[in-house]
């Protein structure tokens, strides 16, 4: 008997049938005349069959074993991937690969002939001894299957999974760093006593969105300037607003004099048509609180009594006040678009409410006389611009007169609404920043300047057009297209008129023609 069947009879396991003994010995024999000439060693480990799964099947092979299941592997691997397209490869093919790789490969008949060389352990306990050969060996044939299709998918699906990419933890950007002119503010409005003189001249450029309705609550005096005082003084203040309301408003009807009722009426007709350009006037909660302050106003100042104009005056309030609730929103897109009010409850609306009242009646307290009978601060505060006009712009103010328009037609509006109606709503939030600076005189004095300067500014323009197209022009100033930045240029330059011709009016006595 040679040395090589001596081998073989020894490297074959004792215990099987017959028939598989042959078998594997005549396998072994095929695979020692078709060994590949490199070495095992230097062969690369095939990818395809992980040591796990040969593990888990219970597999021991040998160096040559591993290199022609290596080499199948390759094989089915570089006739999958000529069948893949565009990254994807159909059903059809998937299952022609692993029948080809099945039946026909060498590797795979290789590691049939160990699966049923070796068997299993936990596979040996289940049969229980009590199985015949030939159901071993279909069951085994089944396992061997399924290796061939796990190791055939393990190949197509290999090139097509991209490799993991590294994941960043997302994190949040670094908070800006506050500007000089914040910090002021929040030192100042942090102090026990604020002072008031320092926040007038800082508020002067603007203020701060998100510190507004604070602000112009203290520059109206409606808070004072002890900040240990704000929350008494605003429940106080709310409350008394709260007794007005029963006291003017949850009245019946024939309780009400005849003046009262039409006092009532005309703010009822005034209210729908206030602010028309921002939806969030044309909310039905705001409108009733709008027509309740307004009212209660009226009552409580007999003297002037509601004037067409007032209800301008309040918009301003009421936007800058809900918008103190939301410093995170947006004042423009969010708060004046309407779209804050689902987040306002009854309860804000209230507090809103009784704030606006009490400091529109300090804003009107200044320019009472503007809304009395004839209004004689009205008149005044058009013939100061006249002048004013005449002194910085002659031109201008002798091709008003040569078309036949007089200051009044048009300033009366000026000056009864505060320019509200020729600026965007945010835009006179900016506006009055400045005026609640100026103090006591800035609703009446510093406006006039304002107006003038507002004039000259389209001075060639005017210059060039007629009476008609003048008075159109007058009635609709081309503002919507300004920001913040124009209306500073206007305030800038009024200011320049305050210093020049502000304490000195004789330097307005001009002759007139």
């Amino acid at each position: 008997m040679s040395s090589s069947h001596q081998q073989q009879q020894q490297a074959t396991p004792r215990g099987l049938p017959g028939f598989l003994r042959r078998t594997l010995r005549t396998s072994t024999a095929e695979q020692e005349n078709n060994a590949l000439d490199y070495s095992p060693s230097s062969a690369p480990k095939s990818p395809a069959v992980p040591d796990s799964i040969t593990d888990t099947v219970g597999v021991q092979s040998g160096n040559v074993d591993n290199d022609n299941v290596d080499m199948a592997n390759r094989s089915s691997r570089s006739k999958s991937d000529s069948q893949i397209i565009d990254g994807r490869m159909t059903q059809t093919d998937i299952a022609t690969n692993q029948n080809s790789l099945t039946l026909t490969s060498p590797g795979s008949a290789k590691r049939h002939l160990r699966a049923v060389a070796f068997p299993p352990l936990p596979y040996e306990q289940e049969l229980g001894g009590n199985n015949s050969d030939d159901d071993v060996v279909g069951d085994v044939d089944k396992q061997s299957q399924s290796l061939s299709v796990a190791s055939t998918n393990n190949v197509i699906s290999t090139p097509m999974i991209a490799p993991p990419q590294p994941q960043t933890e997302a994190t949040a950007p670094p908070p800006q760093p506050k500007s000089y002119k914040e910090i002021q503010y929040e030192t100042m409005l942090n102090s026990t006593i604020i002072p008031l003189r320092d926040l007038r001249k800082l508020s002067w450029n603007g203020i701060p969105a998100h510190h507004r309705s604070k602000i112009w609550k203290i520059l109206l005096s409606y808070l004072p300037a002890n900040t240990s005082r704000h929350q008494s003084t605003l429940t106080r203040k709310r409350n008394e607003y709260k007794d007005a309301i029963q006291q003017h408003y949850d009245i019946p009807d024939d309780s009400r004099t005849n003046s009262e009722q039409e006092t009532l009426r005309q703010v009822l007709v005034d209210v729908p048509r206030t602010a028309p350009e921002v939806p969030l006037f044309h909310n039905d909660r705001v409108r009733r609180c709008l027509s309740r302050l307004l009212y209660i106003w009226a009552m409580r100042h007999p003297a002037s009594s509601y004037v067409q104009g007032i209800n301008d005056l309040a918009t301003p309030l009421i936007a800058v006040f809900i918008s103190g609730y939301f410093p995170n929103k947006d004042v423009e897109e969010e708060v004046l678009s309407g779209e804050v009010m689902i987040d306002v409850t009854d309860a804000i609306l209230e507090e809103v409410e009784a704030d606006t009242y009490w400091c529109l009646t300090n804003l009107l307290a200044g320019i009472q006389d503007h809304y009395t009978s004839d209004q004689p601060g009205m008149q005044r505060m058009v013939m100061r611009l006249e002048d004013l006009v005449n002194r910085i712009d002659a031109d201008l103010a002798g091709h008003l007169r040569e078309t036949g328009i007089e200051f009044l037609q048009f300033a009366f509006k000026w000056m009864n609404c505060l320019l509200l109606r020729e600026f965007r709503l945010q835009r006179v939030m900016r506006l009055w920043d400045t005026y609640l600076s100026e103090g006591d005189g800035g609703f009446e004095d510093f406006h006039v300047y304002v107006c003038a300067s507002f004039l000259v500014h389209f001075s060639a323009e005017l210059q060039q057009m007629g009476f008609d197209e003048l008075f159109q022009f007058m009635q609709n100033m081309p503002t919507d297209d300004w920001t913040d930045r124009e209306i500073e240029i206007l305030l800038s330059s009024a200011f320049v008129l305050s210093t020049l011709f502000g304490g000195s009016e004789a330097h307005l006595n001009v002759v007139r023609h």
